[in-house]
């Protein structure tokens, strides 16, 4: 292919709206893929309430850049991942799209634009290549894609209609069968699919997906100076300060974190040392989370403080007022952007010994694990670090560099050729003159 390569990447919220892990990665793709050569990117977000619709169409800017849009729907199926707006699709989303022409359209996410979104590009575009990155467990399961039993919180090793039906007693074991039919379905319609690690990978390939469709791509961040490190004071000095960046939600165990710092003696704790806690949205979780982290907190006291929600640019400078960053998650997570900001400003990790996040993280090379949902073992790596006073800087000599977002586009790149070039070849060989209908 000699002209350029023109892609649109799709995502379920643009980052200057809804902060989180997928819509960094999707619009960092974004932004790779516009400083490679030959390649041109469109950026399409979603978003709704609490954002009104302006006008008859769906399509928004809000003052973006010029290649980045939004597209506003709010009928939305949470349980059968599906837009009941399908006019919008047809009419907006299409028009848009046919303005682009696009060569590859990747989704980074359904959530909110429905899984009508792929079909109906599907059905416009034959000749282009169809992606979808998995950023956690969503088609496979309806417990927020978290792989999370309710209401135990026991880790599921594996979804089926009857084991969601366990979880939800409420909704028919039929209605998750039809579930799982109508995504596989739906999902199938893409050309390729990408995981940002190699767990998740294998997940979905036990759920039924082609693993010769798979492909692993770390999500990239942009790399810019690390933040120096914290410059130590007293006659005693530690690296003392810990942090957790992230929701504030059960699946993140934040409440784990804190229990963790209330097991650690006084002798050891001291007064100088500091759980700093960066997140936001608590007030949004279930009522019970909420009572049991009023009452960590309260009895937290000195140890814990907390500074609210925070932006992607803020992180650098957080960074420097940090020692360890901690990642208590009692879901098996994925590829959480955090770990890639911890290892570009080089401060090691505490984290749960699952999933994404022990795939991620090397034990005693990028930080230590401890037993997931133990706030005793977690205790326990606190206390083994805080009388260390070598293992911090052995860690930062040990821990790899993170994913940078210019290589990840790379690598996109290659897929996208492949996956074109996959795709003239099968429509020559079915017939020569689909040729001159071929991108």
């Amino acid at each position: 292919m000699n002209e350029q390569l023109r892609v649109l990447v799709v995502s379920h919220a643009h980052p200057a709206v809804s902060l989180g892990g997928a819509e960094i990665a999707s619009h960092n793709l974004h932004c790779g893929l516009k400083a490679l050569p030959n390649v041109e990117s469109a950026y399409l977000a979603r978003v709704g309430h609490p954002v009104p619709r302006h006008a008859a169409s769906a399509l928004m800017s809000l003052r973006l850049a010029d290649d980045e849009l939004l597209f506003h729907t709010d009928d939305y199926d949470h349980f059968f991942l599906s837009n009941g707006d399908t006019q919008a699709l047809s009419r907006d989303l299409l028009r848009f799209a046919r303005d682009l022409r696009p060569h590859v359209v990747h989704f980074h996410h359904v959530l909110g634009l429905g899984l009508e979104a792929l079909y109906a590009l599907r059905e416009a575009f034959p000749h282009a290549a169809i992606l979808v990155t998995f950023h956690e467990y969503l088609s496979i399961c309806h417990n927020h894609g978290q792989m999370v039993k309710r209401p135990s919180g026991q880790l599921c090793e594996a979804a089926s209609p009857i084991a969601c039906h366990g979880c939800y007693p409420e909704i028919p074991v039929s209605r998750f069968l039809k579930r799982e039919l109508f995504v596989r379905g739906m999902v199938g319609l893409a050309d390729a699919f990408v995981s940002p690690s190699r767990f998740l990978a294998e997940r979905y390939v036990t759920w039924g997906i082609d693993k010769d469709k798979l492909c692993v791509i770390e999500n990239g961040i942009v790399v810019e100076a690390p933040a120096p490190a914290r410059e130590l004071q007293g006659s005693n000095p530690r690296r003392n300060r810990f942090a957790y960046f992230g929701q504030m939600t059960p699946f993140k165990g934040v409440d784990v974190l804190i229990e963790a710092v209330l097991r650690i003696p006084k002798e050891i704790w001291g007064e100088d040392s500091c759980l700093m806690i960066f997140g936001g949205n608590l007030e949004r979780q279930p009522i019970e989370f909420q009572e049991r982290m009023k009452k960590l907190i309260a009895d937290a006291g000195y140890r814990v403080r907390f500074y609210g929600a925070y932006q992607n640019a803020d992180v650098p400078r957080l960074m420097r007022s940090i020692d360890w960053v901690v990642l208590p998650s009692v879901w098996w997570e994925n590829s959480p952007v955090v770990i890639q900001e911890a290892l570009l400003h080089r401060r090691p990790m505490i984290c749960s010994d699952i999933g994404g996040m022990a795939e991620k993280v090397r034990d005693c090379k990028d930080g230590l694990h401890f037993r997931t949902g133990s706030s005793q073992d977690l205790a326990d790596r606190i206390v083994e670090v805080l009388g260390d006073t070598q293992i911090w800087d052995r860690l930062r000599l040990s821990m790899r560099q993170p994913a940078d977002h210019i290589a990840c586009a790379r690598e996109h790149v290659k897929l996208y050729h492949a996956l074109l070039r996959r795709k003239l070849d099968a429509a020559m060989a079915s017939s020569p003159a689909l040729l001159s209908h071929s991108l």
